[in-house]
């Protein structure tokens, strides 16, 4: 799907605000909302938009330790790892990355009780893990919020 400048800026308006109504986007853009709801529809198509939620700051509900994991598997079990840490409710992502059979994963718990539980229980449990390397994050500088075009 070829994307053009005024797509480009409703990409980046939505964004921003995903609660923009096609009428706010065609003023900001002078376009009816029928030409934004028909661009947005036509993102959505395309997969270019995949979907619309909403981004919730997880110490206010909470969530007070975020760690980032390496997760090394076998490769036979690199699948089965990745599908039971991505089933987790503790798991905020997980992705397969380059290297000998490596998962990234992010993990949002209550307290630092919770996380050693979560890494005794429930990421050591599972066969075919052969290394483990944490990290906590101490500070945020900037979170990943869509795309920036």
């Amino acid at each position: 799907m070829k994307i053009d400048d005024v797509d480009r800026k409703i990409l980046q308006l939505l964004t921003e605000n995903g609660r923009l109504s096609y009428v706010d986007i065609g003023k900001e853009l002078h376009l009816s909302r029928v030409a934004v709801r028909e661009r947005v529809n036509q993102l959505m198509e395309g997969g270019v938009i995949e979907r619309f939620s909403v981004v919730i700051n997880s110490e206010k509900v909470g969530k007070q330790v975020s760690a980032f994991f390496e997760v090394d598997c076998e490769p036979a079990y690199l699948v089965e790892v990745a599908q039971d840490l991505a089933d987790n409710p503790s798991v905020a992502s997980c992705y397969q990355m380059t290297g000998p059979s490596t998962l990234h994963m992010h993990v949002l718990v209550e307290d630092f009780t919770a996380l050693e539980k979560f890494v005794n229980n429930e990421l050591y449990s599972l066969e075919g893990i052969t290394r483990v390397e944490s990290h906590i994050l101490l500070r945020r500088f900037k979170s990943r919020n869509g795309l920036k075009l």
